[in-house]
């Protein structure tokens, strides 16, 4: 075919096709490594926040396209993880809008089938695995990032979209709201 026989939507098509090829900056190479460093603490982030096991695995799958499909070009690796769980975050908050029918961040996880998950079942079942359950989304989500992947307040801020100077105050609620949770006799899985 020549440049003369294109049409309009030959063109555009080629462009599209030029386009998704430049914007995958890393190597497979690379990105398998990154992959692998990243994906099973992104995993934990979504399934913590959305309470559903298999909405995280499409989550985290979803958060790798993105990613790549971003053309983003981060400098450093904490730059792209922060990317990796501000793509997570915004999914999550999207999979939340298409689902009220089901309250967020308070559902219940399914049985777990392997010994690998054994850890994961344990926790779920104590009071903090409730007493979690029953912050509400942003407190979690900002305790999940902080405590269990160790981020830095600005880190945090820019996952949350919320400003720098806010995460202490912010985080310090949240801590608050865990610890009267955890004061009461029986917490319950929704409040």
């Amino acid at each position: 075919m020549t440049i003369r026989d294109m049409t309009v939507s030959d063109v555009e098509r080629l462009a599209g096709v030029a386009e998704a090829e430049t914007t995958l900056a890393m190597t497979e190479d690379a990105f398998r490594a990154f992959y692998d460093r990243t994906a099973r603490p992104v995993w934990g982030y979504l399934a913590r926040l959305t309470g559903d096991r298999a909405l995280a695995d499409d989550l985290l799958q979803e958060t790798f396209y993105r990613f790549l499909r971003s053309g983003a070009t981060p400098e450093t690796e904490a730059h792209r993880r922060n990317t990796l769980f501000k793509i997570a975050t915004n999914l999550a908050r999207d999979a939340h809008r298409r689902r009220r029918v089901r309250p967020f961040f308070l559902g219940d996880l399914p049985d777990v089938a392997s010994h690998e998950d054994a850890a994961v079942t344990f926790e779920q079942t104590t009071d903090v695995g409730r007493a979690m359950r029953a912050l509400k989304p942003r407190d979690r989500a900002m305790l999940w990032l902080a405590y269990a992947e160790g981020s830095s307040h600005q880190e945090i801020a820019g996952v949350m979209g919320v400003q720098t100077a806010s995460v202490k105050l912010l985080l310090f609620r949240a801590r608050r709201r865990l610890a009267a949770l955890l004061s009461r006799p029986a917490v319950k899985g929704g409040a």
